[in-house]
């Protein structure tokens, strides 16, 4: 049986916040996330770059590591890793019968979220991972992967308002849920907030006697290098290698390598020469990642809320370019007039396309409102896919050129245009 033909039909469920159906599930298959240890991260944006980074060094260092992601970009299977390595179609196909079979019929069906999170506990209790790190879907309090009573760590990465619709309309809403990963005495590794956020972050870590960690970013030291200070003694720092790009990795990587810290005072035997090289091997692809396509130079990248947009154009803007040409589709959920503001700049040009998703926003919607906010763009046009949109992205031009917007476009790009290899 193909995996689609197992998680799509549950799609119609769509996003059902809560951990009685999860805690359900698991119990029925034995309570494997029991037999686990964690490392949980949650967070606005960043989280997949910091889950990218521990699983690295962490499997460099020798340790059996599991990582579970999402969304994926183009095949379930990236979602659930051990050693950088994923988890076969067939496993994979197995793991998710076995999971659905589970199900009590007197029980409420379970998510599609739900079911491929089960899958990937079950999965590390089986392969006897020495730790698995655990990226939150949505949220946190009641996201299906918050079901570990005692984790090694958790990482709260940024805050910013995304999801609001479920998490609820503030910033400081949105950090209460995040917030929910913490563990009565574990320890929190947290990174730049807003104030407001911050205070509801601290109020709980307070609550629950969790000991805080606030690493500051790491010092850029030379191309493509930085330089992080301890945590403990702060005379004490690491030079190492930041294979992804952008100024926020500064802070990602530090997030990461506080992480890495408490993990060596908790008994990990991590080297320093470890970190160096698993920092150099990261990869997370889909991110800020240059391409070659059609032998132009593409940047891609799946920024698909304010905070990333505005991310994604200081990097742009670090680059020195006269004008950028933005290749952009986005969901309907999003915030697009946001979105438009932190990335659109007078002169620049814009095609607009549809995602292939059910949830895609209308490409002629998104047009008249990106030249109400940025009347000064220099082209706008809409397209009915993304291959003629690159072609004339491309056509006679010295600009930059970017692919963003949304994580299921990346996926859809190079799915298309066969990168699979990348990932």
């Amino acid at each position: 049986m193909d995996i689609n033909s197992v998680l799509q039909p549950l799609q119609h469920f769509g996003v059902n916040l809560g951990l009685s159906r999860i805690v359900k599930l698991l119990a029925n298959l034995g309570n494997p996330h029991e037999r686990i240890s964690v490392i949980h991260v949650a967070g606005t944006n960043g989280k997949g770059s910091v889950c990218a980074y521990l699983s690295s060094v962490l499997t460099e260092t020798g340790y059996r590591t599991g990582r579970y992601i999402s969304p994926h970009l183009i095949d379930w299977t990236e979602r659930i890793c051990i050693n950088e390595q994923p988890i076969s179609a067939e496993e994979l196909n197995q793991l998710l019968q076995r999971v659905q079979a589970a199900v009590s019929v007197d029980d409420e069906y379970p998510t599609q979220f739900e079911i491929i999170t089960a899958a990937a506990w079950l999965y590390f209790a089986q392969q006897q991972v020495d730790v698995a790190v655990i990226e939150v879907g949505l949220g946190g309090r009641l996201d299906a992967t918050n079901v570990c009573s005692q984790p090694l760590v958790t990482v709260v990465t940024s805050i910013s308002r995304e999801h609001w619709q479920q998490l609820g309309p503030t910033v400081a809403d949105i950090a209460r849920e995040k917030a929910g990963i913490f563990k009565p005495g574990c320890p929190a590794v947290v990174g730049p907030l807003p104030t407001e956020a911050e205070k509801v972050v601290r109020s709980r870590a307070e609550e629950l006697q969790c000991p805080i960690f606030t690493p500051q970013p790491a010092r850029p030291i030379s191309s493509g290098w930085a330089e992080y200070h301890s945590l403990q003694n702060p005379q004490n720092a690491i030079q190492y290698p930041l294979p992804l790009q952008g100024q926020i990795q500064l802070t990602n990587s530090a997030l990461a390598l506080a992480t890495l810290e408490i993990l060596q005072h908790q008994g990990f035997k991590i080297s320093e020469s470890a970190i160096i090289n698993g920092m150099a091997k990261t990869k997370w692809p889909g991110r800020m990642q240059w391409l070659n396509w059609n032998n132009h130079k593409l940047l891609i990248d799946g920024a698909h809320n304010p905070a990333a947009a505005q991310v994604l154009r200081d990097y742009v803007d670090s680059l020195n370019y006269q004008n950028v040409t933005w290749i952009m589709g986005m969901l309907s959920t999003k915030e697009h007039s946001d979105i438009f503001q932190a990335l659109l700049k007078t002169g620049d040009k814009l095609h607009l396309v549809p995602v292939p998703d059910p949830n895609s926003a209308n490409p002629n919607e998104l047009a008249q409102l990106a030249n109400n906010i940025c009347p000064d763009l220099s082209f706008c046009q809409t397209y009915p896919d993304l291959a003629p949109a690159l072609a004339s992205a491309f056509y006679n031009t010295n600009n930059l050129v970017v692919l963003c917007g949304s994580l299921y476009l990346i996926g859809h790009f190079l799915d298309i245009f066969n990168y699979k290899s990348i990932i």
